[in-house]
């Protein structure tokens, strides 16, 4: 049906929809369900597609260059960046080998100038929980302790607030203690 209507008395033909469609309602509806499927097959494949393309893309920063953004994280100012930096370090020192390569790239002299410049408590634990992950190689003990870390851990403040804080710096120097190295009281 077509419908006219007179504009500055040109006249203007409006079209109007036609239903061409023989379908019934339930054909209608399965065919919108068939769509959605599809659409969300396609979804799918597409995140799975970008997810793996971004994982690639991250996959090179893992192991040495991880460590060594740890490690640059130290030297910021800001102590939030610190502690993130130092509690990375502390999750990389599962094994010897990763011990030692923190402290190859200076994070074991890092984390001990973190833990001297250190205003608050929350910083001083992850320092100390850092130091004590990597304190368990025997290499990396010797390292810290050449670097003064017994007179650093030793001069810590205590903290009335948080017992990890002493509990980890209570550990290190139990530690130092175990391997003969002088320990000051």
């Amino acid at each position: 049906m077509q419908y006219y209507y007179r504009r500055n008395t040109v006249p203007v033909r409006i079209a109007q929809p036609r239903n061409l469609s023989s379908l019934n309602g339930k054909d209608e509806v399965a065919l919108e369900q068939d769509a959605e499927r599809k659409i969300g097959w396609l979804l799918k494949l597409l995140f799975a597609g970008t997810a793996t393309v971004i994982g690639y893309q991250f996959f090179p920063y893992m192991g040495d260059n991880l460590i060594q953004q740890s490690v640059s994280l130290l030297h910021v100012k800001d102590p939030l960046f610190k502690r993130m930096g130092a509690s990375r370090l502390a999750r990389f020192a599962m094994d010897d080998e990763r011990r030692m390569k923190v402290v190859e790239m200076g994070g074991a002299q890092e984390l001990l100038n973190m833990l001297e410049g250190a205003k608050d408590d929350r910083t001083r634990k992850e320092a100390l929980k850092a130091l004590s992950a990597l304190s368990r190689s025997g290499q990396a003990a010797e390292a810290l302790h050449n670097a003064g870390a017994i007179a650093i851990i030793s001069s810590t403040p205590d903290s009335s607030e948080d017992v990890e804080v002493e509990k980890y710096k209570a550990s290190l120097l139990q530690r130092f203690q175990d391997l003969k190295y002088d320990v000051l009281p």
